[in-house]
């Protein structure tokens, strides 16, 4: 339909080419219809377009006489015209190809750090949704992801410190870290070293290629599973947000004690602590980044998470379900802060597949 809005002008400047008075040159104005063509239309159909535009400013104005003609200099100005929005069509087509690219390699390396994943999926159920501060890279700090393993099934939900493509990469590294160890550490504790020692090595690299990453770290909390279903699930928190448990009885802490974040733990003598957890069939396991914790409104009051859920719990008990509740805490988020948001934001909620 766009394609049609040149030649409707074309037609409009026609008529009211003929409708006006012999000494009022109408037709110069068909020099428009190319450059509307360029900004509507392919490069292919543009060129019809000024060719087209030509033929008729020729055409029409032939029949005037030689005092009423616009002559040569309306011809050049049209042709003028005509050429240039040729190439300004080229250009608009070329950028949006090159946007397109960058659209793709942006949703490529969203989803090798945060790889899709199904609703049921190793035992569980899940849902998570992401929001980038930076909506143009669709990605950033931010990880998260769910390894099914012989021991259990593996969470883990992430947030690197700082922002930008540096923090990607880190993200990505850790991710990559987190699936291999998850599969074939037994113990939770040696997952989450694995990363810290997986992000110790991305910072020499970093500094190698001339880089800074000195003070780079992440927070994690990290989770397993039996893979049975049964027995209490572990969690190990390096320094990130404590996890809530959500069901239709309420919303609880699982408080437990915190490590130190990933990339620190070697300066601590204990460095890394695991807590048995028991975690009810009907409760959904409900971890978020600190975007949602930090998220502020106009007047700079932090967003109440716990209070917002169980509020609405009570309200609706249909909400513990994993989807419904990961879409209330993003869409309460966005509420609260009535803005675009200044970090990234993840909420993933897991809970045991119901078997019967």
């Amino acid at each position: 339909m766009l394609g049609l809005v040149p030649a409707a002008l074309l037609v409009v400047i026609v008529l009211t080419d003929w409708a006006t008075s012999r000494g009022f040159h109408t037709i110069v104005w068909i020099a428009l219809v190319p450059g509307a063509a360029a900004l509507l239309c392919s490069v292919r159909v543009t060129t019809v377009y000024a060719l087209l535009t030509i033929a008729v400013f020729v055409t029409d104005d032939v029949r005037y006489e030689d005092a009423f003609e616009a002559g040569w200099p309306g011809l050049i100005l049209v042709a003028v015209c005509a050429a240039g929005a040729v190439a300004v069509c080229r250009g608009r087509v070329r950028a949006q190809r090159h946007a397109a690219h960058i659209r793709e390699v942006a949703e490529t390396t969203r989803q090798t750090v945060l790889r899709p994943l199904p609703y049921r999926w190793a035992g569980l159920e899940q849902a998570a949704a992401y929001t980038a501060a930076d909506l143009a890279a669709r990605v950033g700090g931010d990880f998260y992801d769910i390894q099914p393993s012989v021991y259990g099934t593996r969470v883990v939900l992430g947030d690197v410190q700082g922002k930008g493509l540096e923090a990607v990469a880190a993200a990505s590294a850790l991710v990559g870290a987190f699936r291999e160890a998850a599969y074939y550490e037994g113990d939770l504790r040696d997952v989450a070293r694995r990363m810290d020692r997986r992000l110790e090595r991305h910072r020499d690299h970093v500094r190698a290629l001339g880089g800074d990453e000195a003070e780079r770290f992440a927070t994690a909390a990290l989770v397993n599973i039996p893979a049975d279903g049964r027995g209490a699930v572990q969690l190990v928190n390096c320094g990130h947000l404590t996890p809530l448990a959500v069901s239709r009885r309420g919303v609880r802490p699982l408080k437990e004690a915190v490590s130190l974040p990933l990339g620190m733990l070697d300066l601590a003598a204990e460095n890394v602590r695991v807590a048995s957890i028991e975690l009810d069939r009907d409760e959904t396991l409900l971890l978020m980044s600190d975007g949602v914790s930090e998220a502020r409104d106009g007047e700079g009051v932090f967003f109440p998470v716990e209070e917002t859920i169980r509020g609405a719990v009570a309200t609706d008990p249909s909400l513990v379900e994993p989807a419904h509740l990961v879409r209330h805490v993003r869409d309460a988020t966005a509420r609260h802060t009535g803005g675009p948001l200044t970090d990234d934001t993840t909420v993933l909620a897991v809970r045991r597949q119901n078997t019967d």
